[in-house]
């Protein structure tokens, strides 16, 4: 493993399991572009900003992680987060499949992989089991995730 790519994936998720949002910001390229199936694709100060946001509101979060491949450009990581869902109140154990670009150190561009309907079962109950595979309530996962991102952005601005 290349010793740099493995020393930032482990700085972002040590951080992650602490809920230090701020440190994992810091994991990242300026130019950084992030997708997963909750928000889409973001990038540049959006990915920091989520992260922040997905820490400040963190309920319960339980982070297991395991870097499964880490040259000087690429790597993947298999992890793990028990969360309490803000909006169900359910608990959810998703397992998610991380795969990065990586350059001078940092995550230029990071891709999240996971179940989605598993997700949705678990976080909304009986929708989710019903309609977790529907591309309408993924649609309307990413839009609430997204505008519940804007809000927030919005809200830490300064002045």
């Amino acid at each position: 493993m290349h010793a740099a790519s493995l020393a930032v994936l482990q700085r972002f998720y040590q951080a992650l399991q602490r809920g230090d949002g701020e440190a994992m910001a810091a994991c990242y390229h300026p130019q950084a572009r992030f997708h997963d199936p909750a928000f889409g694709t973001l990038q540049g100060a959006e990915v920091g900003d989520m992260w922040r946001m997905l820490c400040a509101r963190a309920e319960g979060l339980q982070v297991t992680f395991q870097v499964r491949e880490a040259t000087v450009q690429r790597a993947r990581v298999d992890w793990q987060a028990r969360y309490r869902f803000s909006r169900s109140g359910r608990w959810v154990n998703n397992r998610i499949r991380g795969e990065f670009v990586l350059r001078d150190g940092l995550i230029v561009e990071h891709r999240d992989h996971f179940a989605v309907w598993r997700w949705a079962r678990q976080a909304l109950g009986a929708p989710g089991w019903w309609l977790g595979w529907t591309p309408w309530l993924q649609g309307q996962v990413r839009r609430q995730a997204r505008a519940g991102l804007a809000a927030w952005r919005a809200s830490a601005a300064p002045g």
